[in-house]
């Protein structure tokens, strides 16, 4: 749906700065939602079946435990089952959250809600400052629905660098977005049953009329770090029968870095514990943990630092490690070198207007020590979502400022931006690689096979 949005915003904003015709963008919902529900059904089918190609046995059903070795099964065809094994694996994921309030159960839709739309709403309140709400209201704003995105307080994407969330605000805003600020949530949201609108009214005595959808996804829940909104899939598990440790207010299974519990052998591992909830670091997780419990690895274990992320707003994020003001928490403001470029995208250098109002992007790297290791990278902009990956790679390698200079600019593209930033020759020389490639040196050489 993202990139139907960004298609739309293409034919409907931008083509005919390249002599196009006007196109009117409009989508099909329904027939788009059809194409789109039989891509995720096959998805699946692959899934399934690489899960049986493998040797792995499917039961398809509810669990929960007997003890801390045997797992119940409620069969979706109505039978039962027991499972006994010497380690259990708790991969449960997690769940939208839907906060208390008048109506707010009954008249709302989550995320889920979101691809169960028939039709395209014309007016859409999405609630929720995180991930997932100003993704989906990019993608209703982008395709034409009156958007109105309510937050609790003055802005959405509060946990990432200031620069790139006060960026974003003023895009979504710049697109036509209705953003109503420090509401302190929702307080309830009432149905027309004539016409089938919902009114919102919030806790600051806002109120929205005239929706026809109402959709939540609220910002993280209270004292869980790094959870974007997601309550963990624990409900019927009977956790209590093995005395499985959970948060006390989240809920998520409390895990050590190597995912075990405190169950000797129960171990879990994704949203389910909370933890930087995106699906790459569950495989990431999963992935280690085999290696440590079939693969012989014995400290095999997954790194929560470091992790590249891409948020698909309109214009889209991409980020890694700390923000400016973690980082400053971390290191001290004397110990921090930052460097930060806002320019027009080559694909804008077209587009009848003037220069000032051209759609932007924004990279901001942040160093710190003497050898300005880059601790933290954040770029808001066409792009962006590609980019971050390869330099994800550099930064875990413990990349400098001089090694991002030191790589040749593929020029003209948003990227080079990244390695041309400050002025030339006053970054530190010193290299986070294990060949370094400063002042011209020949690139890494393999070992070879003796042969």
């Amino acid at each position: 749906m993202f990139q139907a949005a960004t298609m739309a915003e293409t034919l409907k904003h931008e083509a005919t700065h390249y002599t196009f015709a006007p196109a009117p963008g409009k989508i099909d919902w329904k027939l788009m939602k059809e194409k789109r529900d039989k891509y995720i059904q096959r998805l699946n089918g692959i899934y399934v079946s690489g899960l049986e190609k493998a040797g792995v046995k499917l039961l398809d059903g509810w669990a929960s435990f007997v003890d801390a070795h045997t797992v119940a099964v409620a069969l979706n065809d109505g039978s039962h089952t027991q499972v006994t094994a010497d380690q259990i694996l708790i991969a449960t994921g997690g769940m939208p959250m839907v906060p208390p309030g008048e109506g707010v159960q009954d008249h709302c839709i989550t995320s889920d809600g979101f691809f169960e739309l028939e039709e395209q709403p014309e007016k859409v309140v999405v609630v929720g400052a995180g991930y997932i709400a100003v993704e989906l209201a990019g993608v209703l704003n982008g395709l034409g629905s009156e958007t109105h995105l309510v937050v609790r307080k003055h802005k959405a994407m509060r946990e990432f660098d200031e620069d790139i969330s006060d960026f974003l605000d003023a895009e979504m805003q710049r697109q036509g977005m209705i953003i109503h600020r420090n509401t302190e949530g929702v307080d309830k949201v009432e149905l027309d049953e004539q016409t089938g609108k919902k009114k919102v009214t919030c806790k600051n005595g806002k109120v929205i009329e005239g929706a026809d959808v109402v959709l939540m996804a609220p910002g993280r829940l209270p004292n869980l770090d790094g959870n974007y909104g997601c309550i963990p899939c624990v409900k019927g598990l009977h956790l209590e029968a093995v005395g499985v440790k959970q948060h006390e207010e989240s809920e998520a299974i409390l895990v050590d870095e190597y995912q075990n519990t405190n169950v000797d052998n129960i171990l879990a591992l994704g949203d389910v514990c909370g933890k930087v909830e995106l699906t790459p670091m569950a495989i990431a997780a999963g992935r280690r943990l085999a290696d440590r419990l079939f693969g012989g690895i014995t400290e095999a274990k997954a790194s929560y630092d470091l992790v590249p992320t891409v948020v698909f707003s309109h214009p889209v994020i991409g980020t890694c490690g700390l923000t400016e003001k973690q980082a400053v928490e971390k290191y001290g403001r004397d110990n921090l070198n930052i460097y930060n470029s806002t320019f027009v995208n080559l694909y804008y250098s077209m587009f009848d207007m003037e220069p000032g109002d051209k759609p932007k992007t924004k990279c901001k790297i942040i160093c710190a020590g003497v050898e300005e290791q880059v601790v933290g990278l954040h770029m808001i902009g066409m792009g962006a979502d590609e980019i971050m990956q390869g330099f994800g790679v550099a930064m875990k390698m413990g990349a400098t400022k001089a090694d991002f200079d030191a790589s040749v600019a593929i020029h003209p593209t948003a990227s080079e931006e990244l390695v041309t930033m400050g002025t030339w020759g006053t970054s530190a020389q010193a290299s986070g690689a294990k060949v370094p490639p400063l002042m011209g040196a020949p690139a890494a050489k393999p070992t070879l096979k003796s042969t």
